[in-house]
Protein backbone atom coordinates (compact mmCIF):
# COMPACT_ATOMS: atom_id res chain seq x y z
CA UNK A 1 0.00 0.00 0.00
CA UNK A 2 3.21 2.24 0.37
CA UNK A 3 2.20 3.86 -3.16
CA UNK A 4 -1.18 4.44 -2.38
CA UNK A 5 0.40 7.07 -0.07
CA UNK A 6 3.20 8.47 -2.19
CA UNK A 7 5.89 6.24 -1.04
CA UNK A 8 7.39 2.79 -1.69
CA UNK A 9 7.89 -0.46 -0.14
CA UNK A 10 10.96 0.72 1.83
CA UNK A 11 11.10 -2.11 4.25
CA UNK A 12 11.39 -5.10 1.69
CA UNK A 13 7.95 -5.66 0.71
CA UNK A 14 9.12 -5.44 -2.61
CA UNK A 15 10.89 -8.37 -2.75
CA UNK A 16 9.68 -10.35 0.18
CA UNK A 17 6.52 -10.25 -1.23
CA UNK A 18 7.55 -11.59 -4.64
CA UNK A 19 9.78 -14.45 -3.10
CA UNK A 20 6.50 -15.74 -1.38
CA UNK A 21 4.26 -15.04 -3.89
CA UNK A 22 5.68 -15.22 -7.18
CA UNK A 23 6.05 -11.89 -9.92
CA UNK A 24 2.27 -12.24 -11.00
CA UNK A 25 0.75 -11.76 -7.47
CA UNK A 26 2.94 -10.02 -6.00
CA UNK A 27 2.97 -7.19 -8.12
CA UNK A 28 -0.47 -7.49 -8.84
CA UNK A 29 -1.35 -6.78 -5.22
CA UNK A 30 2.20 -4.21 -5.34
CA UNK A 31 0.47 -1.55 -7.78
CA UNK A 32 -3.15 -1.79 -6.90
CA UNK A 33 -2.28 -1.01 -3.53
CA UNK A 34 -5.30 -2.95 -2.14
CA UNK A 35 -5.97 -4.49 1.20
CA UNK A 36 -7.01 -7.87 1.26
CA UNK A 37 -8.84 -10.42 4.13
CA UNK A 38 -6.53 -13.34 5.64
CA UNK A 39 -8.01 -15.70 3.66
CA UNK A 40 -6.60 -14.24 0.54
CA UNK A 41 -3.11 -13.96 2.39
CA UNK A 42 -3.56 -17.70 2.60
CA UNK A 43 -4.64 -18.32 -0.88
CA UNK A 44 -1.82 -16.60 -2.22
CA UNK A 45 1.11 -18.10 -0.07
CA UNK A 46 1.78 -15.19 2.74
CA UNK A 47 0.40 -17.36 5.54
CA UNK A 48 -0.37 -20.75 6.09
CA UNK A 49 -3.05 -20.90 8.30
CA UNK A 50 -5.94 -18.92 8.99
CA UNK A 51 -7.58 -19.39 12.52
CA UNK A 52 -10.55 -17.08 13.82
CA UNK A 53 -10.03 -14.21 16.00
CA UNK A 54 -8.66 -14.86 19.63
CA UNK A 55 -7.06 -18.14 18.66
CA UNK A 56 -4.28 -17.55 17.00
CA UNK A 57 -2.20 -17.93 20.19
CA UNK A 58 -3.66 -21.40 20.87
CA UNK A 59 -3.09 -22.54 17.55
CA UNK A 60 0.75 -21.36 17.03
CA UNK A 61 1.09 -23.20 20.54
CA UNK A 62 -0.15 -26.58 19.42
CA UNK A 63 1.54 -26.06 16.32
CA UNK A 64 4.96 -25.14 17.91
CA UNK A 65 4.09 -28.33 20.26
CA UNK A 66 4.21 -30.19 17.20
CA UNK A 67 7.49 -29.48 15.78
CA UNK A 68 8.60 -30.18 19.58
CA UNK A 69 8.04 -33.63 19.24
CA UNK A 70 10.69 -33.80 15.99
CA UNK A 71 13.74 -34.62 16.86
CA UNK A 72 15.77 -31.61 17.77
CA UNK A 73 18.59 -31.87 15.34
CA UNK A 74 16.48 -32.85 12.69
CA UNK A 75 14.39 -29.78 12.42
CA UNK A 76 17.65 -27.34 12.70
CA UNK A 77 19.40 -29.00 9.61
CA UNK A 78 15.64 -28.82 8.25
CA UNK A 79 15.51 -24.97 8.79
CA UNK A 80 19.48 -24.32 8.00
CA UNK A 81 19.16 -26.05 4.67
CA UNK A 82 15.77 -24.30 3.41
CA UNK A 83 17.74 -21.03 4.52
CA UNK A 84 20.57 -22.32 2.61
CA UNK A 85 18.36 -22.60 -0.41
CA UNK A 86 16.49 -19.22 0.15
CA UNK A 87 19.70 -17.52 0.36
CA UNK A 88 22.39 -18.86 -2.02
CA UNK A 89 20.37 -21.19 -4.49
CA UNK A 90 19.74 -24.55 -5.20
CA UNK A 91 23.25 -25.37 -5.59
CA UNK A 92 24.20 -24.13 -2.32
CA UNK A 93 21.16 -26.27 -1.03
CA UNK A 94 22.99 -29.47 -2.69
CA UNK A 95 26.06 -28.34 -1.90
CA UNK A 96 25.37 -28.63 1.79
CA UNK A 97 23.67 -32.02 1.99
CA UNK A 98 26.92 -34.15 2.88
CA UNK A 99 27.50 -32.14 5.89
CA UNK A 100 24.13 -32.53 7.07
CA UNK A 101 24.04 -36.26 6.25
CA UNK A 102 27.38 -36.27 8.58
CA UNK A 103 25.44 -33.85 11.04
CA UNK A 104 22.38 -36.53 11.95
CA UNK A 105 22.98 -39.77 10.55
CA UNK A 106 24.92 -41.68 12.91
CA UNK A 107 23.31 -39.73 16.08
CA UNK A 108 20.97 -41.24 18.49
CA UNK A 109 17.87 -39.60 17.65
CA UNK A 110 18.27 -41.08 14.23
CA UNK A 111 18.75 -44.50 15.76
CA UNK A 112 15.38 -43.64 17.46
CA UNK A 113 13.54 -42.27 14.13
CA UNK A 114 14.27 -45.45 11.89
CA UNK A 115 13.83 -48.03 15.56
CA UNK A 116 10.73 -46.13 15.72
CA UNK A 117 9.33 -46.24 12.25
CA UNK A 118 10.33 -50.05 12.34
CA UNK A 119 7.89 -50.40 15.60
CA UNK A 120 5.32 -48.52 14.12
CA UNK A 121 5.15 -46.36 17.67
CA UNK A 122 6.37 -42.52 18.14
CA UNK A 123 9.69 -41.30 18.09
CA UNK A 124 11.11 -40.41 21.66
CA UNK A 125 13.95 -38.15 21.13
CA UNK A 126 16.40 -36.91 23.29
CA UNK A 127 18.36 -34.45 21.20
CA UNK A 128 21.37 -36.30 20.83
Amino acid sequence: MEAKRGIAPLGGAHFRYLSRAGWGIAIYHLLLCDEFTAQRAREIGLVQEVVPAGQQVARAMEIAAIIARNAPLGIQVTKEAAAKYAEQGEAAAIACIPAIRDRVLKRADAREGIQSFIERRPAVFQGR
